[in-house]
């Protein structure tokens, strides 16, 4: 029998050591709640525990979600709100950015508002709200999106221009009574009524600085000009109407640009937190309502914004906020920082790695495991209310919805080397998606889909590429949606080449790879 040697050693290495360290998961009692309470979302990668989300032991009911294209993120959303309203009854109102969630609520029986085309909101609309505040919050609006905040002249000419407007309407400013003598319901001014406002006092010539008036006009003209005046009439919905009748999608797309979608989205998150701030919170009736705000980089960034403001308040509103994007830089820090729960799915860049370390305080070891997560897989953080000795943040072995997810692979081929993978995947709905915003017709894109199914869900990516010009997709586009995949720059342009070369020979090669990089730089 060999001797038994003591050897004395310090507590910092003995922590190292993997059996003496829990595992990076909450305990079973905080996952695992009542199926008739909860939202079942997936099972844990280490003890295969059935998570189900709950809002009762966290800080709050809102949600950030983050992931790149294809990695999963709006298949869970689209399972969460499905399996909520199934629990609880909770009724989601999406502000879609992009037209993402149109047809997917559409399939589903929703129904789908389409600003810009033949529906309005009028920004000067009360909901239910006295006009004093409602001009804080318009002003708090333009400040966000234009630059009005760095002209306090200005800023001081509109919103007395706008308080004049609901004084014409004989609204009184310091309650919300909004009828006239006889009872009948009065209407609201609109931005139109405020552009002639300004415009009768400039052509009075009473006032000191006419160049400040004009700019004024100016900024408001922005949303009033024919044609591109949907804040400008009167509503032709009713907001209040749409929050408690299901699903309900409303589509910004059509919008002319990131302002005007932002000024929407502003728009009804002011009215539905003020709605939400009267009913009060009720946590006995689970969660009314969910609030999708997906891909909102203009508001949900800035600090005052009232996307921020709802996460910082937490329980105060009787609904959850979801906000998602694929740049978590995108989203303010307050709100990674104030939500209950925090989805993060396959992340591309480091910077945007260190960002959610920084902020949600994960170790390095969850960090290397969201490095590698694979579509539908996610990273959880969940804020609890009270003080825990264990992770916050855990990893689920993959997201489980309604249909299962559908994974293709781009197998990179000689184009991996050092830390890039052999391939890429992503979401068979995402692809369908992206090529049908590029104006591929569903034969075209299913005949792409059908290569991948021939060969197991792989395809090489320079046959990919063939393929995608093959079928009329101009270069362009194909670099947006392979980088959309986590391919990045130089690899596409190696691939373009590779692809002339197929096409050209060695002869033609050296000035078409300079032809590319050129292109490439105003892509």
């Amino acid at each position: 029998m060999g001797n038994l040697e003591l050897f004395y050693t310090s507590n910092r290495l003995l922590s190292t050591r993997n059996f003496f360290v829990r595992p990076p998961e909450p305990p079973e009692e905080f996952l695992l709640n009542s199926p008739s309470d909860s939202v079942f979302v997936g099972f844990t990668k280490i003890f295969h525990v059935p998570f189900y989300w709950s809002f009762k032991n966290i800080t709050n009911p809102h949600i950030a979600v983050v992931g790149i294209t294809g990695a999963g993120k709006s298949y869970f959303i689209k399972t969460f709100l499905t399996r909520a309203s199934y629990v609880w009854g909770a009724n989601a109102f999406i502000i879609d950015w992009a037209g993402e969630y149109k047809d997917w609520v559409k399939q589903t029986g929703g129904r789908v508002i389409s600003l810009g085309k033949g529906s309005n909101i009028n920004l000067l609309d009360l909901g239910g709200m006295r006009p004093s505040d409602r001009i804080k919050q318009v002003m708090r609006a333009l400040e966000l999106l234009t630059d009005i905040g760095r002209y306090p002249e200005q800023r001081r000419l509109t919103e007395l221009a706008i308080e004049k407007a609901y004084l014409e309407a004989k609204f009184n400013l310091t309650s919300n009574i909004q009828r006239d003598p006889l009872g009948r319901p009065l209407k609201p001014p609109t931005l139109k009524d405020v552009q002639r406002i300004l415009e009768e006092q400039l052509r009075s010539g009473t006032y000191e600085f006419p160049a400040e008036l004009e700019n004024a006009i100016y900024r408001i003209r922005t949303f009033t000009r024919e044609g591109e005046d949907f804040f400008a009439l009167p509503s032709t919905i009713k907001l209040d109407e749409l929050l408690d009748v299901g699903l309900v999608c409303l589509d910004l797309s059509g919008l002319p640009d990131e302002v005007f979608r932002a000024l929407a989205a502003l728009s009804c998150l002011q009215f539905i937190k003020e709605k939400m701030r009267a009913e009060g919170w009720k946590p006995e009736k689970g969660i009314k309502l969910f609030v999708v705000l997906d891909e909102a980089w203009k508001i949900a960034r800035e600090e005052n914004s009232d996307a921020v403001m709802i996460v910082r308040e937490g329980r105060k509103y009787n609904f959850g906020l979801i906000v998602g994007s694929q740049n978590p830089t995108d989203i303010s820090e307050s709100i990674f920082s104030n939500v209950g729960t925090t989805f993060i799915f396959r992340i591309k860049f480091e910077r945007y790695l260190d960002y959610l370390q920084t902020t949600l305080n994960f170790s390095n070891y969850m960090r290397d495991e969201i490095r590698k997560l694979g579509v539908g897989q996610a990273a959880v953080n969940m804020a609890f209310q009270t003080s825990v000795h264990f992770s916050e943040t855990f990893i689920l072995d993959k997201i489980i919805g309604e249909e299962p997810i559908i994974e293709f692979f781009l197998d990179l081929g000689e184009f991996a080397g050092g830390k890039m993978a052999k391939s890429v995947s992503f979401e068979k709905e995402e692809l369908r998606k992206q090529l049908r915003g590029f104006g591929l017709n569903e034969f075209a894109i299913e005949e792409i889909c059908s290569e991948f199914t021939k060969n197991n869900k792989h395809l090489n990516i320079l046959n990919f590429v063939v393929l995608l010009e093959r079928k009329g997709l101009a270069r362009k586009n194909i670099t947006s949606l392979l980088k959309s995949f986590g391919v990045d720059d130089s690899t596409i342009v190696d691939i373009f080449s590779k692809v002339d070369y197929k096409k050209v020979g060695l002869k033609g090669l050296s000035m078409t790879k300079i032809a590319l990089d050129e292109d490439f730089d105003g892509v």
